[in-house]
């Protein structure tokens, strides 16, 4: 039920605006600047929190714990 919500919700957004939010957080992530409101901006633009995390790890990449 859950796959099917999240492929109509990915169906009926704007996939410019999407876009767009994504990149805005990605470039926050590459200049340092406060990620919070571009966050906002790519929720309230409908990407998942998966969209928005792939994002912020092609930038800073993923945490290895050493051991």
């Amino acid at each position: 039920d859950q796959v099917a919500r999240l492929q109509a919700l990915k169906a009926r957004r704007n996939a410019q605006a999407v876009a767009h939010a994504l990149a805005q957080v990605k470039n926050a992530a590459l200049d340092g600047t406060n990620l919070m409101p571009p966050v906002i901006a790519a929720a309230e633009a409908y990407c998942t929190l998966g969209e928005i995390a792939d994002m912020l790890r092609s930038v800073f990449g993923e945490h290895r714990q050493a051991y």
